[in-house]
Parts: structure tokens; C-alpha cells; sequence
């Protein structure tokens, strides 16, 4: 695509790109138009491979000016609302998370389970994660606001039949649909109904407390008890709502766990103290984005339509987006009065963060895990691996290695293997690099290959007779090594294939984190591994595995040389006691800057030996 010939202004705005069919492919925003959208037009070996695909595509590009930053970032989120483009962050989780609904709209309100598209007219609450604890909710409280929750065609035939459902009879619902109760008295109830599950409760419980004295003074026992078991049922209903702040806060709480492709969203929606619902998608990050970035991607998702709770006063993010006072003064027009933005770095808020996001890792976790343990994904994975790395048969047994070390020091590699697409830890294996000075990671993947690779052809050559009925750890050849790298790393798990006479035998092939590129031997250029694909996720699945077992080895064996060398060679010291002092303080540098006091405090360590610790690391 050529630079526009006209020139582009310097003004806020939105710019969209288009293909040949002048479909909208991209859209984005800028404070400064010209800057923003002059920036795509860089040799394209310097963009991002993304960006670089995205303007192989495009034919044209338009832009709408406008007054801001933030009415671009609202024409933004519109027009990707409208185009929905091929390149921009898209939803692809296809959950659709249930509501409490309220119709407002209609005579008599009725509460139910809605999903989907919401609609004018009616209140919503939530979302929550599951059907039935809206049902649960409904459950406790329909007999303190008995509103209906029938359907328009059984509201109907009741009201044509004179008679009433059971409902009305075990006092879960007032009986509109037969005059039962007084169009003030029922829009009372919906009021309150609605109060409750905003979180105004406690006028509600103390109005519920008060009927009851009163009732208990008229010696009316029986009546008592009627407003006894609401207040019971009310009581266990709040129980299901978890208390995280003070009955005043109103915040929504966005945490994030994401990888290079996509992204895993939480947001937990609390009102007066209380969470009143929760949310979470999976984003597909099809553009190249920074973290704010992705945050400003979120949000719009978040709040461009009505939120069912409305917009808080306070918002808290896991990291802060690229155009933070924009979309705080966008909330504000939304909601009426200021909103805050911002990542709570102390006390109770990071607190209730960090359970957000570790709500998000694990649903992250969770999603990869379902599309790595589905056999006909695997299955495509593996063939579609067979096709685009030329391999002779079905990797069925996929070996990946990686290395870990700090400056050179406890120098270690991992091997972890995949079986018909699964992970099979038992044939995990770790290796300690031996004959490898300083910092030098090709000489280390030399050796472990080396190592890995000549234990498999002694156990390969062994005369039958001696092989035993137990087949050793290295006696099963992979259908396929990968190395966590580039070129180089593929140049070195060559050499050693090469010199142990495998080349014919074993293929190769290596992974690069940075753009995530495939390489194979006897080409100069990546593999096009299709994004998304079936057999790129499974790359990237036992890739990031190698490198948390290298990690893992790596933090196991320094922790131990750290603990070792610090403290050893003192009288009364044992490994348990090592252990305990550790585990008390938090690392062994926390137990260097302990005083003799804080040491003579432990009521476990002996005076003695208490204060060789302190003569040992202080002298």
C-alpha cells in the first residue's frame, strides 16, 4: 500500500484501513493522525509481523477527525463495534454469562435468568457465573419480595383461569395474575427486590427485625415467624455474596493473564462491599498491542454498551491503559460524576486484585488446557506439524529442551516430552550442565543433546540380552526435537544430530519466543505457521513447558547452593534446622540481616546455637 497523497492532519481522530473490497480491516486511534498513521508506512522487515500483514492487506486508508482524545476513543470503539475488523482484539470466547433480570417495561415486573443481547427496559443484575445460583438467589427471597417469575403464556392462562399456581401458594409469589395484590403493593416489592440486590440490605433487614418485635409484642407468634424466616432467608442469601470492602465502595476490579496471542479478562463487579457479580472472555490478540494498550481494549469492551451495574467510582486495573485520563473522562460522562482509574499498589484493594487475576490466570490456564487435552485438536496439531515440517510420520512423541541460568552460575536444561500431543511428566528429565565455563547457551544445549541423544543409542545397541524387561529412560527416540530459539539454537541441535550419525533418524526443529517463529534445517526462512493453528499451540504449549521445568530446576539448585554457602559448618545448624530458619525469615538474606535478638527470639533454636549463627554471618 502507497502513502496517502493528500496530507494526513495532525489533529485526534480515528483512521481506518481497507482492503481492495473497501472492507474495513483495521481500525485505531491517535491524538496525533498524522504521526500515528505515518507510522505504518516503515519498511515492513521493521514492523511488527502483524502490522506487516495487516498493510500487505490493506489497499486504502481513511481517517475522521475529531475534537479530542476522548471522542476518538469513543468514535474508535463504535466504528469497531460496527466493522468488527479482521485485525483488531476481538472476543473469541463464546460464553454467554447469565443475568438476574427485572422487566420494568411490563405491567407486573417479573424476575428471571436472561442471556444474551440485553434490551431496553428491563434491569439487570450480575452477571453471575452460573444459572442456578440466580435461581438459588430467587430461592431465599422471593417469599420477603414475592414477585413473579412465570413466563407472559402462564401469566395468562392463570389470569384466564381464575386460579392461581403453586407459587403463589407456598407464598413465593404475590398473585398478580389474579388480583391478589394492589399495583402499589407489587411495584413496592419490585423496589425493594431491587434495593436488595444492589446491595442496599440493611435498612431492608432492620425494616424485616422491626415487623417481627412488633409482631412478637402483639403476641402474634405466628405472623413472627413468617418474618423470622425471611429474615433467614435474606441472611443466607447475603452469605453469597463475599464481603471485600466497606459497605460504601462501589468498584469494578479488571484483572488480566495473557500470552503473546490472547488474553484472559476477569472482572469482578462490587457494590457497597459486597460482589454482586463477576465477568471474564477470552480476548484473541489479533494486533500488536502494548499492555495499555490492551487495557484500553478491555475497557471499551467493559463499558462501551450500558454496564449492568453502571459505571463505579472507582475502577481498578491490573496495569493502567495507554490513554488513562481519556477514558477516566469518558466513565465520568457516562456516569455522571468523577471516576479513577488506577492500579492499587497496597493494603485490602491489591489484595482483592490479585484474587482477580488469579482468577484470570486460572481461567486462562483452564482454557489452554481444554484445547491441549481435546483429542481431535491434537490430532489436526499433529498432522498439520507433519505437513508444514516436512516430517516423515506423525510426531507422536515430541521432545523439547531449554536452558536456565543466572550470569553463567548453576547452568541447567530441561527435556520435556509430549506423547500423542499430551504431556507425559514422567519422562520429564533434568540435566545439570557440567563442561560448560561462563555464559554460553549453545555449548550448553550441545551438551545436553549430546548427553540426551548418546544415552539413547547405548540403550538402542544393546544386545537383546541385556536390555532386561525395563526399557531405560532414554531408550525411545522422539519423532521430533524442538529447541527454545532461532537459528542458531536449530544450527546446534543440527551438529550434534549430525555427528551421532541421527540426521536420517531424528528431525529438528526450533521455536523463537520473540515473533515465534518456526525453523527448520535446509531453509533460510521461518515456516508459515498459520496463527491460531491447531499446530502452532501445541509448539507453544510444551515450549512454555521446557522453559517452566528449566526455571523450576534452575531456582531448586541455586536456592540450595545459596543456603549451603551461607550457612553450613555451623555447630548445631542441621539441614532441618537450615530448613526451619529459611522458611521463618523468608530467604537466606533475610536471616543475614537478622539481629542476635530476632534470632534469640525463635523458641525452637537453642541460645547457642542462635548466636554461632550470628557470630558465623556477622564475624
Amino acid at each position: 500500500m502507497q502513502r496517502p497523497s493528500i496530507p494526513i492532519p495532525d489533529t485526534p481522530g480515528s483512521y481506518q484501513f481497507k482492503d481492495e473490497q473497501g472492507g474495513v480491516i483495521y481500525v485505531g486511534k491517535a491524538i496525533n493522525l498524522r504521526s500515528r498513521v505515518g507510522s505504518y508506512f516503515a519498511e515492513p522487515h521493521t514492523l511488527h509481523p502483524r502490522t506487516a500483514k495487516m498493510m500487505s492487506v490493506a489497499a486504502s486508508v481513511e481517517w475522521i477527525e475529531v475534537r479530542n482524545e476522548v471522542e476518538a476513543l469513543i468514535l474508535e470503539y463504535n466504528l469497531i463495534k460496527e466493522h468488527r475488523p479482521r485485525f483488531n482484539i476481538r472476543l473469541r470466547d463464546d460464553k454467554s454469562y447469565p443475568f438476574l433480570a427485572i422487566t420494568l417495561d411490563e405491567e407486573w415486573p417479573r424476575a428471571m435468568v436472561m442471556r444474551g443481547r440485553r434490551r431496553k427496559g428491563t434491569k439487570y443484575f450480575g452477571p453471575y457465573v452460573n444459572a442456578w445460583v440466580i435461581r438459588d438467589t430467587l430461592e431465599l427471597v422471593l417469599r420477603t419480595f414475592p414477585v413473579r417469575t412465570c413466563s407472559n403464556g402462564v401469566f395468562k392462562q392463570h389470569n384466564r383461569l381464575g386460579r392461581p399456581c403453586l407459587l403463589f401458594h407456598i407464598e413465593k409469589c404475590s398473585g398478580p395474575c389474579v388480583g391478589n395484590v394492589e399495583n402499589d403493593q407489587y411495584s413496592k416489592y419490585v423496589h425493594d427486590l431491587q434495593r436488595f440486590l444492589n446491595g442496599d440490605s440493611d435498612e431492608i433487614v432492620s425494616k424485616i427485625e422491626l415487623e417481627m418485635k412488633e409482631a412478637s409484642s402483639r403476641q402474634d407468634y405466628e405472623r413472627a415467624a413468617v418474618f423470622r424466616d425471611r429474615l433467614t432467608h435474606i441472611h443466607k442469601a447475603l452469605e453469597r455474596q463475599q464481603m471485600v470492602g466497606d459497605q460504601s465502595e462501589n468498584i469494578d476490579v479488571v484483572g488480566i493473564a495473557d500470552d503473546e496471542f490472547e488474553a484472559s479478562v476477569q472482572v469482578f463487579y462490587v457494590r457497597r462491599g459486597r460482589v454482586m457479580g463477576r465477568n471474564g472472555f477470552i480476548l484473541d490478540k489479533v494486533e500488536d498491542v502494548s499492555s495499555g494498550q490492551l487495557m484500553d481494549r478491555i475497557l471499551e469492551s467493559i463499558y462501551g454498551d450500558t454496564p449492568p451495574l453502571g459505571v463505579p467510582k472507582e475502577v481498578l486495573v491490573s496495569q493502567a491503559p495507554e490513554s488513562l485520563s481519556a477514558m477516566e473522562e469518558w466513565l465520568a460522562r457516562e456516569r455522571g460524576t468523577k471516576v479513577e482509574i488506577r492500579v492499587p499498589t497496597r493494603g485490602d484493594k491489591r489484595e482483592l486484585l490479585a484474587t482477580v487475576v488469579k482468577n484470570a490466570t486460572d481461567e486462562f490456564a483452564r482454557h489452554r488446557m481444554k484445547r491441549a487435552s481435546d483429542h481431535n485438536s491434537r490430532s489436526r496439531a499433529l498432522t498439520e506439524l507433519q505437513d508444514l515440517l516436512n516430517l516423515p510420520e506423525a510426531p507422536l512423541r515430541i521432545e523439547c529442551y531449554d536452558m536456565a541460568h543466572l550470569q553463567g552460575t548453576d547452568y541447567v536444561g530441561s527435556m520435556v516430552v509430549l506423547e500423542d500431543g499430551l504431556p507425559m511428566k514422567r519422562e520429564y528429565r533434568k540435566f545439570k550442565v557440567k563442561d560448560v565455563p561462563g555464559n554460553d547457551d549453545y555449548a550448553a544445549m550441545k551438551e545436553v543433546l549430546t548427553r540426551r541423544l548418546s544415552a539413547y543409542i547405548a540403550e538402542r545397541d544393546l544386545p537383546v540380552e541385556k536390555r532386561g524387561d525395563k526399557p531405560g529412560k532414554f531408550a525411545y527416540p522422539p519423532q521430533l526435537i524442538l529447541v527454545d530459539g532461532g537459528k542458531g539454537q536449530l544450527s546446534v541441535a543440527m551438529e550434534v544430530i549430525s555427528e551421532l550419525g541421527l540426521e536420517h533418524e531424528i528431525p529438528v526443529a526450533s521455536l523463537a519466543k520473540r515473533l515465534e517463529e518456526v525453523f527448520i534445517p535446509n531453509r533460510s526462512n521461518a515456516v508459515d505457521v498459520p496463527r491460531g493453528s491447531d499446530a502452532l499451540f501445541m509448539l507453544q504449549v510444551i515450549r512454555d513447558e521446557a522453559h517452566r521445568f528449566a526455571n523450576s530446576f534452575h531456582r531448586e539448585l541455586r536456592g540450595k547452593r545459596m543456603t549451603k554457602g551461607a550457612l553450613d559448618g555451623i555447630q548445631g545448624l542441621g539441614e532441618a534446622r537450615k530448613k526451619k530458619l529459611v522458611a521463618h525469615f523468608g530467604s537466606v538474606a533475610a536471616v543475614k540481616k537478622a539481629s542476635l535478638d530476632n534470632l534469640l527470639s525463635l523458641g525452637w533454636l537453642p541460645e547457642s546455637v542462635a548466636r554461632d549463627i550470628y557470630k558465623h554471618l556477622h564475624g
